[in-house]
């Protein structure tokens, strides 16, 4: 009996003194609202992973690209190819493109309209970073033979049109890096297959016309530059580089046409002082910035 009284008595509400307030206490109130608004938070969290996980049930739709032409590789809308040769260039030299992986969907990319332009025998491109006899047995037997020349402008590579004068073998092959300076470095760096053929730089006083990419001096050139540059001195034929030019010149225009900006070298920035960027805090690169605004090869 005394604990069934116990029990009444622990249930019943305890007599409030005479006087005292039927209101909650300020500390009582905040605790019951700070429990009422944490049971409404986690609600909401449920149901926000309720939805979030119906998104995760809801049928994909795969992006749609924009149809592309099958020769220059531009959608159809700006296909280039009124600007290409009616029938591929005519020439003897072995073309090889060695482009990074980086360089291969980038949208406003040169080397398909440089291969738009020549003889599919003659032109040829390669992807990766890294290439080996056992990966790629035709690309090391061409740089092993005497008449293959890589385009990379290291301290060992000689000119161009001074090398041909003075070669006992004319060059029936040229090889070129497709990708950034530094993608570009890392490649011939890291791959002794590149090592075999002569390296060769161009000499010439031309200025880049890819004006819509960034490049980092007033003397580099893009990709189908280079090529166009180098079979017409290897071929003796100044209309393969008018030819190669020409739809590059039309991408341009088409992109100023449609908002692009002239992109000026890095080089020309620093030395005006119109470099947006921060200068680096790494050494390196520090170093690099102040040979570009030296104008010291680099």
């Amino acid at each position: 009996m005394e604990s069934q009284k116990e029990a009444r008595t622990f249930q019943e509400p305890v007599a409030r003194p005479s006087g005292a307030s039927s209101s909650q206490t300020p500390n009582d109130k905040e605790r019951r609202e700070g429990g009422a608004v944490s049971a409404a938070a986690a609600l909401g969290a449920e149901a926000d992973d309720d939805s979030a996980d119906g998104l995760w049930e809801l049928p994909v739709e795969p992006a749609e690209r924009r149809p592309e032409c099958t020769r220059c590789s531009r959608p159809q809308k700006v296909c280039l190819c009124p600007f290409l040769p009616a029938h591929p260039l005519h020439i003897s030299t072995h073309l090889y493109i060695i482009q990074h992986p980086a360089e291969e969907n980038k949208v406003l990319r040169t080397v398909p309209l440089l291969a738009a332009c020549l003889p599919q025998d003659k032109c040829k491109v390669k992807i990766g970073r890294r290439f080996s006899e056992e990966r790629d047995p035709e690309l090391s037997t061409v740089c092993r033979k005497s008449g293959t020349l890589i385009l990379y402008p290291g301290a060992e590579a000689a000119n161009l049109e001074e090398f041909i004068l003075d070669s006992p073998v004319y060059p029936s092959t040229i090889i070129i890096i497709d990708g950034t300076w530094s993608q570009a470095k890392d490649i011939f760096y890291k791959n002794s297959l590149f090592r075999h053929p002569k390296q060769v730089q161009l000499k010439t006083s031309i200025s880049s016309q890819y004006v819509i990419r960034m490049q980092p001096t007033n003397r580099c050139l893009s990709t189908l530059e280079c090529a166009a540059v180098a079979l017409s001195i290897l071929e003796k034929n100044n209309y393969i580089q008018e030819t190669l030019l020409r739809p590059l010149q039309a991408l341009c225009s088409f992109q100023l046409q449609h908002g692009a900006q002239i992109r000026l070298s890095k080089e020309h920035l620093l030395k005006n002082g119109l470099y947006p960027k921060p200068m680096p805090k790494n050494k390196r690169k520090l170093r690099k910035m102040e040979l570009l605004m030296n104008s010291v090869k680099i």
